[in-house]
């Protein structure tokens, strides 16, 4: 699959409290580590497939895709692949992350690689506490010992959230000995959670990054603290300034991070939600540097010059190899199928109400994307928004109709519906105002475009809590039919 990418490059300026855009899209829970002369990054896809974007750069401001480190869910897992911690030790790459256990609650888990762009071979579930365990980190103590430091999930059912550290046989497949809280919520802006904890060690200290208050929506309230200790299992104090990344004019929300090297220079790569894009954009990839203080604490620089980046104006996919591009991604709980051949995508249908689909994040929050359904389809084949299996918009070509489907809460509605003549290719096309409004517009052969709905529809219901809303393909009937696509297009104004 080639991607071509219509570059713009743009430099940043922001107020004097500005942080440095560097993954653009949805990229929650960044995690970066140096591998020889390169950088690897992986964030969370909780139920979007397949599981943990690898990204690869030079100098960590311009990132490339390099696949994921799952295309099959872990045999003990169902869904919420979230929070991965890429490491490496001993020549070995070793990724921690949480995910949901069959008829269980939330686990820790490991998996390990002999090199960052895998194959990855998972190692199983750490830690699966009653109500949750999430967000691990490694960590050497004094003594050269590992232990693993996560959260237990108590926030999930209103109880505190202590930070737990213990410690790791060296081959990462089970802990061992007792665990040790670190610390827990104690403070008001914490708002009695803590998470995301990511440890540097420098001079005399352990520095702990953690996340608290509400993480994600449109309703958060995260924000960044530090914490120091002498010793990696305590005691722990927490600086009295926090929080030391907060909301400012263009990012909100700014939380669970890593801290890397870099040149004898210090970065917090870590997430937040764009003030113009917001929830609908999703939790995008940042960049600060930090500098250790004479007091014995740190503090961020909150630049903007740490290179230029690139921003992806114009996404044209032409379907030209024989696997999708690492951009698009589909359902966790869904099997989606599809063939490439001659330029074309051939989707399966799925038939429950949202039909099989595959997606691809919002950089703006003015976009418009277009797509060709071929004549052959058999299924409703067509062009969609999405949040997620039960909170869809899209626009399907079925047989001499074209008809513009509303899926709220897993209830269909027919917003609109026109006759064509389907003597020909479709193209559909969709434009996005102000992250919610859209209106949707048709070509059934000459050059004329027509509009489907002329009240644009509201998509203000679609982005989930944690994730944010998704432009891509769907196909909606029997698993025997499919939709068939050319010439996917996404702009970004």
């Amino acid at each position: 699959m080639r991607l071509f990418l219509s570059l713009i490059i743009f430099l940043f300026i922001f107020s004097g409290n500005a942080q440095q855009l560097v993954l653009p899209g949805d990229h929650p829970d960044p995690s970066v580590v140096r591998i020889g002369d390169a950088y690897w990054a992986v964030g969370t896809t909780s139920n979007w497939f397949p599981a943990f974007p690898l990204y690869r750069s030079a100098d960590l401001v311009n990132w490339k895709p390099a696949g994921h480190v799952f295309t099959t869910v872990p045999a003990w897992a169902d869904y919420y692949m979230w929070a991965p911690e890429i490491t490496y030790d001993n020549g070995k790459v070793y990724l921690y992350y949480t995910a949901h256990k069959k008829d269980g609650n939330l686990c820790i888990a490991a998996a390990v690689a002999d090199k960052p762009e895998g194959p990855y071979r998972d190692l199983g579930p750490l830690m699966c506490q009653e109500v949750g365990s999430i967000d691990a980190f490694p960590m050497r103590d004094e003594d050269g010992k590992l232990y693993v430091i996560w959260k237990e999930d108590g926030n999930s059912v209103g109880k505190p959230t202590p930070i737990w550290a213990a410690e790791i046989k060296e081959d990462r497949t089970a802990l061992v000995g007792e665990k040790k809280e670190l610390f827990r919520a104690d403070v008001a802006w914490e708002k009695g959670l803590v998470e995301g904890v990511s440890i540097i060690k420098k001079n005399d200290y352990y520095y702990a990054f953690y996340a608290a208050a509400a993480c994600c929506g449109k309703t958060c309230t995260y924000g960044t603290g530090i914490a120091r200790a002498k010793n990696l299992l305590g005691p722990w104090e927490k600086y009295p300034g926090n929080p030391v990344l907060a909301d400012d004019t263009d990012w909100k929300c700014p939380g669970h991070g890593t801290p890397v090297e870099k040149d004898g220079k210090y970065y917090f790569l870590y997430h937040a939600y764009s003030t113009n894009t917001g929830a609908y954009g999703g939790r995008q990839g940042l960049l600060n540097e930090f500098q250790f203080t004479p007091d014995g604490w740190l503090r961020f620089l909150n630049g903007t010059n740490y290179g230029k980046t690139t921003k992806p104006e114009k996404i044209v996919d032409d379907f030209s190899d024989q696997q999708l591009s690492g951009n698009w991604h589909w359902s966790i709980f869904q099997k989606v199928q599809y063939q490439i051949e001659k330029n074309t995508l051939k989707l399966a249908a799925l038939s429950s109400n949202s039909g099989a689909y595959i997606g691809q994040s919002v950089l703006a929050a003015n976009y418009s994307a277009e797509v060709t359904v071929q004549k052959r389809s058999t299924s409703q084949a067509g062009l969609a928004l999405i949040g997620d299996d039960k909170n869809i918009l899209y626009a399907v070509i079925d047989s001499n109709s074209i008809r513009l489907v509303e899926v709220k809460k897993d209830e269909a509605h027919i917003i609109v519906e026109h006759r064509i003549k389907k003597a020909s290719n479709v193209k559909l096309r969709v434009q996005v105002k102000n992250n919610t409004q859209a209106t949707f517009t048709y070509r059934a052969g000459g050059r004329k475009f027509n509009v489907l709905n002329r009240k644009a529809a509201d998509i203000s219901y679609l982005p989930p809590w944690d994730r944010a809303v998704r432009v891509g393909l769907v196909s909606k009937g029997s698993v025997e039919q499919a939709a068939f696509f050319k010439d996917f297009m996404m702009v970004n104004q």
